[in-house]
């Protein structure tokens, strides 16, 4: 991919300070964009417990291209700034720094980053009411964006009223009007009955047991959309409270994704494509949510029976290839092999590898026994998570596949012309399988359940 987005002549040192910055995931956003996009840059994380402000000017004197900022520093480092971007000094914290004559220029891209992961979703917050939760630090740049946006209410629900007032003073005397309402908790029967966006921004959702900030089902029935700035776990408990109503909802790794992406254009002033902003987005679930396994092998070796339990017993999803391709096209692989040919159905093969391969997180994926014969898709598959072959002797094959009529490449007139085609192939394929995968596993003789304990046991 470097080649499609190459930048040259862009290099240098970014980094993080911050304490703790050990799991930070920001090396993972910026070091592969950089990679992506052909540019010398680095990515590193800079623990720093004291004096933030000298780290900075440290930095500077370094030669560090930009920084990101995290807690505790935020708004410490802004004493070590030649500059502070209008709307940072509104949110009265900085998250980037940008390199400039002198020293560095702060800036908060928390606010511009929810901004992108909402347009991502087709929300805008432009005339709206906006219910926000939680008046903490992350709160002040969600505020600050509704109301920079022209939400014409945001009523903001804090356990502390005090802090919710505090907060509403500071941001109301920063625009016109008093849009911004300060409620306790507990009040929440004050916010009018019209449909709103609901933005989560407490920490509730970070460990198991955790509640909600309000619990009344009613409250969230007038919610048409809901943003929860926890990412992990993937489904939050305001997630699922608004699900068990249809009420569409994210998490927030979008907003992580795109406050760096944002700063990555700030360091750099080179825009993220969308193609490239995906595939790092899809790095981050599989970071977080867990890795994809994606199952080859020949005809009847087991996949889809092998792959759909897997996913059960794992709280996976389970894609399976072939019948992904039959329902967008809508007719059989039979069908396809013999009104456009094979050629045909492989290329429709390379175009759903390559989709997965930015688009799948914490699947089971059975593939077709071919799908492994271009290149370009063992490279793709490999790419997009753990390849296990799913091996079966020619014997065995025969024996599950012989009353199958959906086999076109298997179409023949007697079981022994059928078992030499499926000797024929399982030998021509075999280098192929092996190159695809990360390890194999002998299915004959085995019970569905023998199968998943090797596949858990490796």
């Amino acid at each position: 991919m470097s080649k499609k987005y190459d930048i040259s002549g862009t290099t240098g040192t970014l980094g993080l300070i911050g304490n703790p910055v050990r799991h930070t995931l920001s090396p993972l956003i910026h070091n592969t964009i950089s990679e992506e996009m052909g540019m010398d840059l680095r990515y590193l994380p800079f623990p720093v417990e004291e004096d933030p402000v000298a780290a900075v000017r440290g930095a500077y004197h370094l030669g560090i291209r930009g920084l990101n900022v995290t807690v505790p520093h935020k708004t410490a480092v802004m004493d070590a700034l030649v500059d502070i971007d209008e709307s940072a000094k509104i949110i009265g914290a900085v998250n980037t720094l940008v390199r400039t004559e002198g020293g560095f220029k702060g800036y908060n891209t928390d606010m511009p980053g929810l901004g992108r992961a909402l347009a991502r979703r087709g929300i805008s917050l432009a005339g709206q009411q906006v219910v926000v939760l939680g008046a903490g630090g992350a709160s002040r740049a969600v505020c600050t964006l509704a109301l920079s946006e022209g939400a014409k209410a945001v009523y903001l629900l804090n356990r502390s009223k005090e802090n919710a007032e505090a907060l509403a003073e500071h941001l109301n005397s920063q625009f016109d009007g008093k849009r911004l309402v300060p409620l306790a908790a507990s009040d929440y029967g004050q916010v009018p009955r019209n449909p709103s966006v609901f933005i989560q921004c407490t920490s509730l959702g970070l460990h198991e047991g955790d509640g909600l900030l309000i619990e009344d089902d009613d409250f969230y029935h007038m919610a048409e959309y809901g943003f929860d700035l926890v990412y992990n776990p993937a489904v939050t408990p305001f997630m699922k409270k608004l699900e068990s109503f249809m009420i569409p909802c994210d998490n927030g790794l979008t907003m992580l994704l795109y406050q760096g992406i944002i700063a990555f254009e700030l360091w750099t002033g080179v825009s993220v494509p969308d193609t490239l902003a995906d595939l790092v987005l899809n790095r981050l679930e599989r970071r977080i949510y867990g890795d994809n396994i994606i199952l080859v092998g020949y005809m009847g070796s087991g996949k889809s029976t092998i792959g759909q339990e897997l996913a059960k017993e794992r709280g996976m999803r389970f894609l399976d290839t072939d019948a992904m391709i039959e329902e967008a096209e809508d007719c059989s692989i039979r069908e396809i092999f013999e009104e456009r040919g094979e050629k045909e159905f492989r290329d429709l093969e390379t175009e759903y590898v390559r989709k997965l391969s930015t688009t799948a997180v914490h699947t089971v994926i059975a593939t077709g026994g071919g799908i492994i014969l271009r290149k370009e898709n063992r490279e793709l598959l490999r790419k997009t998570g753990q390849v296990i072959w799913l091996m079966a002797s020619p014997e065995e094959t025969l024996n599950r596949v012989k009353a199958d009529t959906g086999r076109p490449l298997l179409d023949s007139a007697s079981l022994t012309e059928m078992e030499e085609k499926i000797r024929t192939m399982l030998r021509e394929r075999g280098a192929a399988y092996e190159a695809a995968s990360d390890r194999r596993i002998d299915t004959d003789g085995r019970s569905i359940r023998e199968i998943l304990d090797l596949i858990d046991n490796y």
